[in-house]
């Protein structure tokens, strides 16, 4: 192209064009907006479709109709009706949305935003759904490739200061303890109720200090929810369910304490360690209880699914069950299959960990530390 019969306003268009396009805007735009990049690691909760890339036939998989109605208008491998919380965290950072990593595990420019590497069905431990899901451990290797990708084509200098602004989010442990209820869990039937709990926040604190030690300081984690309110548990046979929420609810009581004082360590032990811990079991019981006061009119029966609350996983005819009911307004319900909220109630949690108050969300919420820099 002859650049010479171009005007000076004709090249200063060209020349931001060619910005525009070049490998490096996105770190540029990045920079200059202070956008604090968000790593995402979890279970269901956060997934946004990591699973559809899974080689094996795993059933946790959300890529088929009803999923994704609301919001998409197609399924993407959220379970829900259309957006998870990490998706609003996002928004309201003004960073865009946070893709699944095996979606382009290769290159680096989206990296600058973070990334996703979430799987539902996911455990801090490898002994939970072993070879179906991406577990925790999992997660972390693939950080750990994201991490040197950013060194390579940032340079150490720009990776660190990306890595030590950036937000760690975590939802996992649900289906650690969920897994307990199968009779074939022998790794959980073979330790006390303690030394369960010890070894999930063990794994767990272990990802958290690696993470860490690759340049991570401000760190977000979801603790685990009122399980035995989920319709896929209030659907068991009335003779195993009070046994089995009284379980339930005791592993979870247990493991969202031995979190809450995990954390606490953290912050003595390690230099610039922040975090923030949001209340899920209070945030969640709290509209079960009071469904109006939040705008839901159903929380106690899916949108989706068949059977007692509908909290058989038959949403979509695609496990098995080929027949389900699907609700007319998924807004008007708090789950939208048998154990997944619906981008109305994730969007109510969203703002209670973006916004919330200490009681709710603490020490820090999250708005607090995407504005901190390291």
């Amino acid at each position: 192209m002859a650049l010479a019969g171009l005007s000076c306003f004709q090249f200063s268009i060209l020349l931001l064009l060619s910005s525009l396009i070049s490998p490096t805007s996105c770190l540029s735009h990045h920079q200059n907006n202070k956008h604090a990049a968000l790593f995402i690691f979890g279970d269901s909760l956060f997934d946004p479709g990591n699973n559809n890339y899974i080689n094996t036939n795993t059933t946790f998989q959300a890529n088929f109709w009803p999923y994704g109605e609301s919001f998409f208008k197609y399924p993407t491998g959220r379970f829900c009706d259309g957006r998870l919380i990490p998706d609003f965290i996002a928004e309201y950072a003004k960073l865009p949305l946070i893709q699944p990593y095996l979606q382009q595990p290769a290159g680096y420019q989206q990296f600058v935003y973070g990334a996703n590497f979430a799987s539902s069905g996911a455990g801090a431990l490898a002994e939970t759904f072993p070879g179906m899901v991406i577990d925790l451990k999992t997660q972390l290797s693939y950080f750990k490739i994201v991490v040197k990708q950013l060194r390579q084509n940032l340079g150490d200098g720009e990776a660190k200061q990306l890595l030590s602004n950036a937000v760690y989010l975590f939802s996992i442990g649900s289906n650690d303890y969920g897994n307990t209820l199968s009779t074939n869990s022998s790794f959980f039937h073979s330790n006390s109720q303690d030394e369960y709990v010890k070894i999930v926040i063990g794994n767990s604190t272990a990802v958290i200090q690696d993470i860490y030690m690759n340049g991570g300081r401000k760190f977000g984690f979801v603790s685990l929810g009122p399980l035995g309110s989920l319709p896929g548990i209030r659907a068991l046979e009335p003779e195993n369910n009070s046994e089995v929420m009284t379980e339930i609810t005791h592993l979870l009581k247990l493991h969202n304490k031995a979190l809450s004082k995990t954390l606490r360590n953290l912050e003595t032990q390690l230099k610039g360690f922040m975090y923030s811990n949001f209340n899920f079991y209070t945030a969640a019981s709290e509209r079960i209880n009071n469904p109006s006061k939040y705008g839901f009119k159903e929380v106690k029966t899916a949108c989706c699914g068949t059977g007692p609350y509908r909290g058989i996983p038959s949403c979509g005819g695609k496990r098995g069950l080929t027949e389900f009911e699907l609700c007319k307004n998924a807004s008007e319900y708090m789950f939208f299959d048998s154990t997944h909220p619906t981008e109305m109630a994730n969007q109510q949690f969203a703002e209670l960990m973006w916004s919330g108050i200490p009681n709710v969300t603490g020490p820090y919420n999250l708005k607090s530390l995407f504005e901190r820099t390291h």
